[in-house]
């Protein structure tokens, strides 16, 4: 144990001198914070006989807007799509972390002293899951927090509730962990395998594709993020987490990457 926190520290120390990742961590959730709250302004300010709901696709009218007027529809809607997008954190910052960790470090000579040393290779990846996962969900729970506290002083309580009931906690919570393990441990195994930190970032960055196409299903009502879906994501992604864990071990050759990379 002494050793994986070691790591991790060393990981953190070394890391966040990147610009590029430390945007990841700092910018990145402002940015996703700073969109809602400007649409709710902006929605604030819309004539109420101009609110509609036309835009919105009839398979989630009954599920979010029982009750509703068509202006608080239309802002819950809207609300729903930023949440989501708020999904993005725990997938993207670990990829950034987690790329540049063993690429970047070969490329800084940093790499070959740590696996000459006693560590074991579970512990060694462990370490860099850590490292990785540990900032991306701070990132992700403060942003919701910061983000409920928001609107909870900019929208009346019937929105509030709607906007941010008991699925977004649980995928918050529970989802976004388990996305943030699976960007990790692909990006761990396709940066052991690769020599170009950027290479090894943009590869991984595929796992970002997945929550893109769920904003797009959600918007279009293909999709609709309920309970169930939620669920059965955690599930999938709880099982997938597990595999691609198991051959990032495999797939991480020590002997390769001491002698073999240039």
């Amino acid at each position: 144990m002494n050793k994986i926190k070691v790591v991790v520290l060393k990981e953190w120390a070394e890391v966040f001198r990147n610009k590029l990742v430390l945007f990841s961590v700092a910018f990145l959730p402002l940015v996703l914070l700073a969109l809602p709250f400007i649409m709710v302004i902006i929605m604030n300010n819309v004539p109420l006989e101009e609110a509609t709901v036309d835009d919105i696709p009839e398979a989630l009218l009954g599920t979010m807007c029982g009750g509703m007027s068509e202006a608080d529809c239309a802002l819950v809607y809207m609300l729903n799509l930023f949440t989501i997008m708020l999904m993005i954190l725990p997938v993207m910052i670990p990829v950034t972390i987690a790329a540049y960790s063993i690429v970047g470090e070969k490329t800084s000579r940093t790499l070959e002293p740590l696996l000459a040393t006693p560590i074991t290779t579970s512990e060694l990846l462990t370490a860099k899951a850590v490292a990785a996962v540990l900032p991306a969900v701070v990132a992700t729970f403060l942003s919701f927090v910061i983000y409920s506290i928001g609107l909870r002083f900019m929208v009346n309580e019937t929105i509030y509730n709607a906007a941010l009931g008991p699925i977004w906690w649980f995928a918050i919570i529970v989802v976004a962990p388990l996305l943030s393990l699976f960007s990790v441990c692909l990006a761990i195994i396709v940066s052991s395998r690769v020599t170009d930190p950027r290479v090894a970032e943009q590869m991984s960055g595929i796992v970002i594709l997945p929550i893109i196409l769920i904003i797009v299903g959600q918007s279009l009502g293909i999709i609709l993020i309920e309970a169930r879906f939620l669920f059965l994501v955690a599930v999938i992604t709880a099982v997938a987490d597990a595999i691609l864990l198991y051959f990032a071990v495999q797939l991480f050759q020590r002997e390769r990457i001491l002698t073999q990379w240039k």
